[in-house]
């Protein structure tokens, strides 16, 4: 199966053109198209998965471009790192098809929502199957426009649009960064394809400056993708999408896509310990700070975007320890976990028509199964033992201490407890104690968008046994069976399990002194601690004052560069032809005189040259 792998990106491409086609005259029977193709997929990736369990590296591909010497190719490459890909995308976007049906119900532009759903998994599965970079930047950017459409997919309301913009906006500059270093590497190497370049760098034809370079270039990309601070803004806001696209954005597509190239190009930042560094204290100081602003969030979709932000820096944390495996392990559980939470979310939302977590309260006893869902995932990314971020957590944490990254282990510490402490704070706020509004009409969530957080549910709490110190590091063993770089894997000593488990069930404890035993949601609004955290530091205000007025700026110059330096060329050129061409028209003007007397003339003049100069012109 692995040499028809290419199949699996076409089904869900071949969803967004059969929809924008007769999707409107489907009406609501189009989401069948999107979930049957979506479910072809999943079936494809797991027929891929399966054989390369067992089977090497497939890779196929054929020449695009033919530069001289120089072959561009085109192709798809099957490795066990985007064969776990390909599970995880297309399982979690098969699962929010189906949710979306109940979600969505009702829509006058299903058809179109769906459409723009399988534009963004194409994007995702062709750039975890793409054999270089130039491919990737490709699908790269389609992830970029598809996470524009669905961020915008309300586009009658302000905030999508602006959402949608902020989102495409800030990816960009990132994108800046990685195209640059993926032309440094073309530069240096003369190839766009990933083996070519990792032999590159072990041959040491690249120095270690440009490596390094190349490196945080590329790991720029990352950043404005996988919202890493400073270019973090953008996800937060990108709930102003329908909720089932936040779960898809969050936990398997867009967000993802940063981490897995990070880990992908992980040859070219491990030859750099500067370029590790950068990757590592960018993650550490994001996984704290995204936390520390989701300890006040009063909008249930927003603590988990923060969430979201916090849970990538631990993943960046991971691997610019080392920790290869440890990040790509917290890739996968985060992924059932997180789109879990959205699901559960959605099913609150789409119940109490409410996002504002302060006029909740007390929906466990209207939606238990909702509940039960949510708190599943809530313990699962809070680290609670026997969950599946447990395990990845614990392996996080043993490669920043192993690597040396003392501070940023603690770090992680912290941020482990600021999430079961505002994951909590959530869980009580929502379904415990007394309502704080008058519900109406409230209930359980139709099956069809139960059972998807069911099956997410379940995975939410096995899939961490895929790597323990207990059961087995399958996962570890197989991802690192054939890679090209070492790889420093292993649980770390008991003691940092004890103290991931204790700061777990401290943060737990707290949230329930705070916000349980049916206790009121009253917070101090007045302090400024609370005041900074609620503004979230005010990031987006310093850039008000600070980026946008210089962008403006540079705006206007370069308007006014254009209109007199540009256009004064163009148009004064235009004007010296128009001249000579109205000169030269007063020649043709139709009167035999004039023809004779400038023939006469002329002959005179060449009578003249040829006296002066004796007959030898």
């Amino acid at each position: 199966m692995m040499e028809y792998a290419w199949l699996i990106p076409l089904f869900p491409l071949v969803s967004f053109g059969l929809l924008l086609l007769v999707g409107k005259k489907l009406k609501q029977g189009s989401s069948y198209i999107g979930i049957a193709l979506t479910l072809l997929s999943f079936a494809g990736a797991i027929l891929v998965l399966i054989e390369r369990l067992s089977a090497s590296t497939f890779k196929d591909e054929w020449s695009w471009l033919q530069m001289g010497d120089v072959s561009i190719t085109f192709g798809f490459e099957v490795n066990a790192l985007n064969a776990l890909m390909l599970f995880i995308v297309t399982l979690v976007s098969l699962l929010v098809h189906l949710y979306s049906k109940g979600y969505m119900h009702g829509d006058e532009r299903l058809h179109i929502f769906y459409a723009y759903l399988g534009l963004f998994t194409f994007a995702m599965l062709g750039l975890v199957l793409s054999t270089n970079l130039l491919q990737l930047y490709i699908f790269w950017e389609l992830v970029g426009l598809g996470s524009f459409l669905l961020i915008g997919f309300y586009f009658f309301k302000e905030e999508a649009k602006a959402a949608a913009k902020k989102a495409f906006i800030m990816t960009r500059i990132g994108d800046v960064g990685l195209f640059i270093g993926m032309i440094l590497l073309f530069w240096q190497v003369g190839s766009f394809e990933y083996n070519d370049i990792f032999q590159a760098i072990q041959a040491g034809d690249i120095s270690e400056s440009m490596i390094t370079l190349t490196a945080i270039l590329i790991f720029v990309g990352a950043i404005g993708k996988s919202g890493q601070f400073p270019l973090h803004t953008w996800l937060p806001d990108a709930m102003e999408g329908p909720t089932p696209v936040s779960a898809l954005i969050h936990a398997a597509t867009m967000v993802a896509a940063g981490v897995y190239l990070v880990a992908t190009m992980f040859p070219l930042f491990e030859a750099s310990d500067t370029a590790m560094m950068t990757v590592a204290f960018i993650g550490g100081f994001t996984a704290i700070f995204a936390a520390s602003i989701g300890l006040v969030q009063t909008d249930i979709k927003r603590v988990l975007a923060y969430s979201t932000v916090s849970q990538l820096g631990y993943m960046m944390l991971a691997l610019g320890s080392g920790g290869y495996v440890a990040g790509v392990f917290h890739l996968t559980t985060h992924a059932f976990f997180k789109a879990l939470l959205f699901l559960a979310a959605g099913s609150v939302i789409h119940a109490v028509h409410t996002q504002n977590i302060k006029k909740m309260g007390g929906l466990f006893h209207k939606m238990k199964m909702t509940s039960m869902l949510f708190l599943i995932g809530a313990l699962a990314i809070s680290g609670v033992p026997l969950f599946s971020g447990f395990f990845s957590k614990e392996e996080i944490l043993t490669a920043a201490w192993e690597h040396g990254n003392y501070a940023l282990f603690w770090v992680a510490v912290v941020a482990a407890f600021f999430t079961a402490f505002y994951m909590f704070r959530l869980y009580f706020l929502v379904f415990t104690g007394k309502p704080r509004m008058e519900y109406k009409g409230v209930h359980e969530s139709p099956s069809v968008m139960t059972i998807p957080m069911m099956v997410l549910g379940v995975l939410a709490v096995v899939a961490g046994y895929i790597n323990t110190p207990w059961f087995g590091t399958f996962l570890g063993d197989w991802l690192t069976e054939d890679v090209a770089f070492t790889v420093h894997e292993g649980h770390g000593p008991i003691w940092i399990t004890i103290v991931a488990t204790l700061v777990s069930f401290a943060g737990i404890f707290l949230a329930y002194m705070r916000y349980g035993r049916g206790r009121d949601a009253e917070e101090n609004e007045e302090s400024l601690g609370y005041s900074i955290l609620q503004h979230k530091y005010y990031i987006d205000e310093i850039y008000g004052v600070t980026i946008l007025p210089l962008v403006k700026g540079i705006a206007v110059v370069l308007k006014y560069i254009e209109k007199i330096v540009v256009e004064g060329i163009a148009q004064g050129i235009a004007a010296l032809v128009k001249g000579i061409a109205l000169s030269g028209s007063r020649l043709q003007n139709g009167q035999v005189q004039v023809y004779g007397a400038v023939a006469f003339v002329s002959l005179a003049i060449l009578l003249v040259i040829l006296a002066v100069t004796g007959g030898y012109l």
